[in-house]
């Protein structure tokens, strides 16, 4: 090893290049794409962490998930998971509840009907897609139909009534 350089490289920026036993620099090492992407949807949050966030008491978290009102993913352990949806759900229930004056099995029916139309938007959103490509598939298929005609051809065209006198002669 020269007294220019050590095992970790140059000595900085700049300094030892180009003299005899430089090392070149080190490539800048990228992180690795991220493997687990966080969504709304993730389950994330334990049962104390939501009930701070949501500002409820974990005893209240256990008893909507019992009565179905929210119900957050399981660990393998069989411990309840958060994610950011169920915590804005909660601050829903205990909205509804509170504010409305709403009973828990109202608030779940609620909760239902959300759900309910939240599904039926999403499949009336297919079936758009559905037909308008079906609507697609036809003018290509109409306009191919329409390609396909010979040129050479002159459409027939029925006789029209005429008011014309015609007088006929035989020949001689």
């Amino acid at each position: 090893m020269t007294p220019d350089s050590n095992a970790r490289g140059p000595i900085g920026p700049g300094i030892g290049e180009g003299l005899p036993g430089a090392t070149a620099p080190r490539a800048r090492r990228t992180a690795p794409p991220p493997q687990y992407v966080l969504t709304e949807d993730t389950p994330v949050y334990v049962i104390s962490v939501a009930a701070e966030l949501s500002g409820l008491h974990p005893q209240t978290l256990r008893q909507y998930d019992r009565l179905g009102l929210v119900c957050p993913d399981r660990t393998a352990g069989r411990g309840r998971r958060y994610s950011a949806r169920d915590i804005q759900q909660l601050r829903e229930v205990q909205r509804l509840s509170q504010d409305e004056g709403i009973n828990l099995a109202g608030i779940k029916r609620i909760i239902e009907l959300e759900n309910q139309v939240t599904a039926l938007q999403s499949r009336i959103a297919e079936l758009i897609d559905s037909l308008e490509g079906a609507a697609t598939a036809l003018q290509q298929r109409e306009a191919a139909v329409h390609a396909s005609y010979r040129r050479d051809l002159v459409p027939y065209q029925p006789p029209t009534q005429s008011s014309a006198l015609v007088v006929w002669r035989p020949k001689r």
